[in-house]
């Protein structure tokens, strides 16, 4: 398994080590409940460096993604700017969930999942060869998410010097490259705080100058209860390369009105037209247990679908997840949990976010 460059802090720390998509990463540190908290109260911070960064240098970048991404990067205008998107296989089904970075018309940023990020890379290649984009991934960095509603005033006096004035100016959903770092106000767990690209030989440095200030180390358990309360999807879960994004719940990602001419337009436009068979929903468990991915969920007059994600959450101690189900589907269904019918009603994500929880219980 490949190894971070923040490894070493994981082992002296007491982390559980897990293999998550080929990269030896930590769960958990102690426990997971306390990791989560600190990011929904405090601040948190996660190793997210097998994450791939990818930079694409030329002057055909933007042509180049306006053809890869069903989200338009032609409304990427200032520099910094951040654009979440899929990019689909031509039958509208998700290569990977992603995020482009403008920086100018010959530098685009993407950071796309470690699990994918040798599929992405053939990919992206393939049809950069035709416009002359050099595609160049960037495994010289490491990368530091810091979480929660201290995160960024934990952080800040611990980047460069040069770099505090623009982190400090930055927008939500925006980033600023500082000499050789680069800070993006942007994350994965429904709290504000920057995800921090750097060199890889400086990542140790600044994750134990975070620890010093009372910044949590979290693991990819609480990253995931986390995300779920947040109503964010994870590959391979709630979205892949069988479902296209309108059975994902990312309609709002896709833009199927713009004028161009994107890799999967067509099958999304059909699918659309015909109205897609199934929706990704959010769950509220009613009784007492736990949703898990696979079980299955019975829509009474509509049929069955699956869980897709389902956690314990801390911030509503209660059952929460996402599944995929008919379209026809009501705000009631059950959970087949160990063989029982267990009660369960449709809400709409964010379960919770920014520390407060943002459903009705």
């Amino acid at each position: 398994m490949r190894r971070t460059p923040l490894y070493d802090q994981h082992v002296a720390a007491g982390a559980r080590l897990v293999d998550f998509g080929g990269w030896e990463m930590p769960v958990v540190y102690g426990s997971q409940i306390e990791e989560h908290h600190a990011v929904r109260r405090d601040a948190g911070m996660f190793d997210v460096s097998h994450m791939c960064t990818v930079d694409l240098r030329g002057a055909g970048a933007r042509a180049l993604l306006l053809r890869l991404l069903a989200n338009d990067v032609g409304r990427l205008t200032a520099p910094g700017k951040a654009l979440y998107s899929c990019m689909l296989r031509p039958d509208g089904g998700v290569i990977d969930d992603l995020i482009a970075y403008y920086l100018d018309e010959r530098w685009f940023r993407l950071v796309v999942n470690a699990g994918t990020a040798d599929k992405d890379l053939a990919w992206i290649r393939e049809r950069a060869k035709e416009i002359g984009v050099a595609v160049v991934p960037r495994r010289d960095l490491a990368m530091i998410a810091v979480q929660g509603p201290q995160a960024r005033a934990k952080a800040a006096a611990l980047l460069p010097e040069a770099c505090r004035a623009q982190a400090a100016a930055l927008g939500v959903f925006n980033a600023a490259p500082c000499d050789e770092w680069f800070i993006a106000r942007t994350g994965y767990t429904g709290e504000d705080g920057y995800e921090i690209t750097l060199p890889a030989e400086s990542a140790a440095d600044l994750w134990n100058a975070l620890l010093a200030v009372g910044v949590k180390p979290c693991g990819l358990g609480a990253r995931d209860t986390l995300r779920l309360e947040a109503g964010m999807n994870l590959y391979g879960n709630d979205m892949d390369e069988t479902v296209s994004p309108l059975e994902s719940g990312l309609a709002w990602t896709v833009a199927l009105e713009s004028t161009r001419d994107f890799i999967g337009k067509a099958a999304l436009e059909a699918q659309r037209a015909a109205g897609p068979a199934r929706k990704l929903v959010g769950l509220l468990l009613l009784e007492r247990g736990v949703l898990r991915s696979h079980q299955r969920v019975v829509a009474e007059g509509a049929g069955e679908g699956e869980v897709t994600s389902g956690t314990f959450s801390p911030t509503l101690e209660r059952s929460i997840g996402f599944a995929r189900v008919p379209a026809a589907t009501g705000e009631k269904v059950t959970v087949d949990i160990r063989g029982r019918l267990l009660p369960a009603r449709i809400v709409k994500p964010p379960f919770a976010r920014n520390g407060k929880t943002m459903i009705e219980l």
